[in-house]
């Protein structure tokens, strides 16, 4: 059993025999048992080894490493099991199993566990949350114990806080830019590499019924993710808006509104609607992630699109996805770096990324993952600018005050200056 184990079962032993008096320990909190799993999943289980441990396992039997994860993807929760059923064949030392946590109560599962002393051994969670887990002081230091040096810049910092590495990169993805071929080539456009290019180009594909650019515009997080990139491409940061780069990025949204080369109702679109919108012929070119391509490539096979580097105002600028490994403090570290190092060698991450439609977070596999001539190689080259949100436990609030600017100017409620003054006030108050 686990040291954090051991303690608790030899307390209840003896207070059982009478030798201690006192109170006994708290009722147990944990993951609905009816959350949704793939048939034969280790999501599924529900092991009774997540009560056994190495330490006191009889000579021969394996130690249980447990993995939480939030996907609910029936595809993702078996090309998971695949993986750890693979390695639990490949030894006899360690026997992983996964359970899935609904999203919304991820966070509040692992600090009930925390408090209860029942923790997995891993988790899998969204990178932009990684720090605020942190603070939380479950996740075991893994600075000199993983190498991520082949790693993007963006995803190892999207799980480093205050120098130290707190995580492993799972899978990578960001945003760029779509573009109908068919539609640039009728109206005489070249592929648009910075703002003034992509203001042209949008003016020369809108119609009456056509409008030249969409991007989800909606006033959250997913809001937030798909502005980042224009206001990091002025030099601006996430903490610091009210300023001439900020301004300016809030101002170049503005007139695409103003101009008519991209629809106000972007604020009610997600990024799935976008791409609808895109297939449909509504949008001539459209921001998005790699996650939308076997959509696309399912429900508009004779569409003749392309992607490319969202184009740039000072620098080429794009936002960080995907998800992140954290090991344990308290559990089982050995075993959970021994099965990481299995998940994330060449073989295992490639199929991995296959089956969730996400690019590697490691540069060196990523780089030859994809043909030369495959829709998701723009993303690899993309990932190369793109930058994590955060690291910031309040994060959340700080992202609430840009896509509340972002929202104002699209609607007009407010003037970039004013939209980014009123977010600069509320994140001042937050990180400062």
């Amino acid at each position: 059993m686990k040291k954090r184990k051991i303690t608790a079962l030899l307390t209840a032993l003896t207070i059982t025999a009478g030798i201690l008096t006192g109170c006994g320990a708290g009722g147990e909190s944990a993951p609905a048992d009816n959350a949704p799993a793939a048939d034969n999943a280790p999501a599924a289980k529900e092991s009774a080894k997540e009560e056994d441990s190495g330490e006191t396992a009889s000579a021969g039997e394996a130690q249980a490493i447990t993995i939480w994860y939030y996907w609910e993807t029936e595809g993702h929760q078996v090309a998971l099991d695949q993986v750890i059923q693979e390695y639990n064949g490949s030894q006899d030392t360690y026997e992983v199993t996964a359970k899935y946590v609904p999203f919304a109560d991820f966070k509040k599962q692992l600090s009930i566990g925390a408090s209860a002393d029942e923790l997995p051994d891993i988790a899998i969670l969204d990178s932009p949350d990684h720090a605020s887990y942190v603070e939380m002081g479950i996740f075991e230091d893994l600075t000199g114990k993983f190498d991520v040096s082949s790693y993007y810049e963006g995803t190892v910092n999207s799980c480093t806080v205050d120098g130290k590495l707190y995580g492993v990169p799972f899978g990578a993805n960001c945003l760029a830019l779509y573009y109908n071929e068919d539609m640039l080539t009728a109206a005489g456009c070249s592929v648009p590499t910075t703002w003034d290019e992509l203001m042209e180009t949008a003016k020369a594909l809108t119609t009456d019924s056509v409008t030249g650019l969409a991007l989800c515009s909606v006033q959250n997080e997913e809001g937030t993710f798909n502005f980042v990139p224009w206001l990091w491409s002025t030099g601006a940061t996430s903490y610091d808006i009210n300023n001439e780069n900020g301004i300016r990025a809030l101002t170049y949204i503005q007139n695409l509104i103003n101009e008519g080369v991209m629809s106000k109702e972007c604020i009610n679109w997600t990024q799935g609607d976008v791409m609808n919108q895109f297939i449909s012929g509504n949008v001539a070119m459209m921001e998005n992630g790699p996650w939308q391509i076997p959509t696309m490539q399912s429900e508009a096979p004779d569409l003749n699109w392309k992607v490319t580097l969202i184009p740039k105002d000072a620098e080429y600028a794009s936002v960080l996805g995907g998800e992140n490994y954290a090991v344990i403090n308290g559990g089982n570290v050995d075993g959970a770096l021994d099965f990481l190092t299995y998940a994330t060698s060449e073989e295992k991450v490639k199929f991995l990324m296959d089956k969730f439609g996400y690019i590697s977070a490691d540069k060196t596999i990523a780089e030859s993952q994809f043909d030369a001539d495959s829709p998701y190689q723009p993303f690899v080259e993309e990932l190369n600018y793109a930058m994590p949100r955060g690291p910031l436990a309040e994060w959340p609030s700080v992202s609430d005050a840009i896509s509340l600017a972002f929202n104002q100017v699209i609607t007009g409620t407010a003037t970039p200056e004013d939209a980014a003054a009123g977010a600069q006030a509320t994140i001042d108050g937050i990180v400062k």
